[in-house]
């Protein structure tokens, strides 16, 4: 490996540190309390190092997010991958592993979830740019979309079903059960798989024909 090589890779390695330590720093911390020169003192490197990477604590907060939604979209692109590889594949199931995924992965990344999701902007203003056609949140958001599509064009939902008003319902169903379970893990839950499962099946039950 050439030297330009090394310098990348470790430009990459040490945007990603100060990603992680920021979620870290957000998340038991609270994000108003947190300065750059906090994050940058965990990580053992000068505030001026992290303006190289980032403009604001603003900004930052907005890369750790996107950087938390660009690890679901890859794995919702991987069941879209072997859905291309399996040929036929029911419309309605390929939605419910997709809703799973969402699910299982706030669970396996609480601190993820927390800072992506949980985590009001200092300034309101701040949410509309998480809504822009480019990001990775909404990438995320549009593989839903396109798996509830899907079911709406074969007829897998009741007829004048919108898929946009559907989408938001079943995002909002799994939110609420993932949220919940990320933020009150000790409440005497039932088995936590069976309340998941009884969550998507009552919701895609309610679009069936």
């Amino acid at each position: 490996m050439g030297v330009a090589e090394r310098k990348a890779r470790h430009k990459t390695e040490l945007r990603q540190e100060i990603l992680e330590a920021a979620r870290e720093l957000f998340v038991n911390e609270g994000y108003r309390h947190v300065s750059m020169r906090r994050i940058a003192d965990k990580i053992e490197y000068s505030p001026t190092t992290i303006y190289l990477y980032f403009r604001d604590k603003e900004d930052l907060m907005f890369q750790v997010c996107e950087d938390t939604f660009r690890q679901l979209s890859e794995q919702f692109e991987a069941l879209h991958a072997s859905k291309a590889g399996a040929g036929s594949v029911d419309p309605v199931e390929y939605l419910r592993k997709g809703l799973e995924i969402y699910v299982n992965f706030g669970l396996e990344h609480p601190n993820h979830y927390k800072v992506a999701f949980l985590t009001e902007p200092e300034r309101p203003q701040e949410s509309a740019k998480y809504c822009d056609p480019d990001t990775m949140a909404m990438r995320a958001f549009n593989y839903l979309r396109q798996a509830v599509e899907e079911c709406v064009r074969g007829g897998h939902f009741q007829a004048g079903v919108d898929a946009d008003l559907a989408s938001e319902a079943l995002w909002a169903a799994v939110h609420g059960v993932t949220s919940l379970l990320v933020q009150y893990p000790e409440f005497p839950w039932s088995a936590r798989d069976k309340l998941v499962s009884e969550v998507i099946n009552r919701m895609i039950a309610g679009f069936r024909r």
